[in-house]
């Protein structure tokens, strides 16, 4: 496997440049966090008395119910509060969990699909320049991916390129719906094709889930409604023909890529015998190997799956650090993973991430 090399001066940094930070721990292979999150407290400030947060708000906590919101104020957000503003604290963390680099993304809690123009311009260049600040601060350990404020296409594609060209991220985060406008939208086409010729990453992630009140009870608006909200995001991206459009798009799908790895026959039925879904040019299921998905399923024969559905060079680590959904035993995990050699669990924890990030070049087949 080609070495990963990362280099502290830049997106523009020359290969033999000889700043690239040696790998950290060797006793494990080089290791990249593709999903974790960081929060940028000025944000807050900035939509602090909006009327729209508080709507927002509201239905956050009428799709969560008592108990889990509850929960999270007393308990959850105590714990990952400070670990998403200290970078110390990060540190010492990625440390004891044996992660070399973590990829930062903003908390989805901030995506503010809502602002306008103006607040969302100020909103999104506070998230990306406080997340290249991180990076450009310890550069051997942070790459970073940003926001754009989507609600507002035009104004997205600036902010796409100025933070991949002028800040060097590596892509952005964005949720699985835009305010209700579907990933596969034609208000987003230009979105698309402008990723696609900056060869950047789209991680999708879901912020709660779209289904009201029915998921209130035992926290399933995040257990089940989540996943299920990443299902349906690339469920439109494939229907849709967005990944027929673009086929070289960077998509990298959370929380094990939701249920549509699990359950893609059905869509492959539905694609033989339903003309509505008939439109693409191949069966759902061969779409997902153009996208990577992360390990966060929590069991290694469930990573065994997605990687016999999606193939062993899409699948990378994910933690979800600092939630107490997240699972930080990345090693123990992959270790258990079976029949892996050596080199797929080295692909796993780093090799393939540094391929979709552009740190290496690609050397072998999806």
């Amino acid at each position: 496997m080609t070495a990963i090399q990362l280099h502290p001066c830049g997106p523009a940094c020359p290969p033999a440049c000889g700043t690239a930070a040696p790998r950290r721990d060797e006793r494990h292979p080089h290791t990249i966090d593709l999903h974790c999150h960081a929060l940028v407290p000025a944000v807050e400030a900035l939509v602090e008395g909006a009327a729209e947060r508080q709507v927002e708000a509201a239905a956050l906590a009428e799709s969560m119910g008592e108990a889990s919101m509850t929960h999270n104020r007393e308990t959850m957000l105590p714990h990952a509060g400070p670990r998403l503003v200290d970078v110390a604290l990060r540190l010492r963390e990625m440390d004891a969990m044996g992660v070399d680099v973590q990829v930062l993304s903003p908390s989805p809690a901030q995506y503010y699909y809502w602002a306008g123009a103006e607040l969302a311009e100020e909103v999104v260049r506070q998230q990306n320049e406080a997340i290249a600040a991180m990076c450009a601060e310890h550069p051997a350990r942070f790459l970073g991916l940003g926001t754009v404020a989507l609600q507002h296409p035009e104004l997205a594609l600036a902010q796409l390129e100025h933070g991949v060209k002028r800040l060097g991220l590596r892509g952005v985060e964005i949720s699985t719906h835009i305010d209700g406008m579907e990933l596969s939208d034609a208000r987003l086409e230009r979105f698309w094709a402008k990723v696609e010729a900056l060869g950047c990453v789209v991680f999708v992630h879901p912020f709660g889930a779209n289904l009201g009140s029915r998921l209130q009870q035992h926290y399933l608006s995040n257990l089940i409604g989540q996943p299920l909200e990443t299902t349906i995001a690339l469920s439109h991206l494939i229907f849709g023909g967005v990944l027929d459009r673009h086929p070289a798009l960077r998509i990298l799908a959370a929380h094990g890529g939701g249920y549509l790895p699990t359950y893609a026959g059905r869509s492959d039925h539905g694609y033989k015998v339903r003309p509505e879904a008939g439109a693409i040019a191949r069966k759902p299921s061969d779409y997902l190997r153009q996208i990577w998905i992360d390990s966060l399923v929590y069991s290694p024969q469930a990573v065994r799956w997605l990687i016999d559905q999606v193939g062993i060079g899409q699948v990378v680590v994910g933690t979800d650090y600092p939630f107490d959904m997240g699972s930080d035993d990345v090693h123990g995990l992959v270790a258990a993973i079976p029949g892996l050699n050596d080199d797929d669990r080295a692909r796993i924890l780093g090799g393939n991430a540094a391929q979709l990030l552009g740190l290496v070049p690609e050397t072998s087949p999806r």
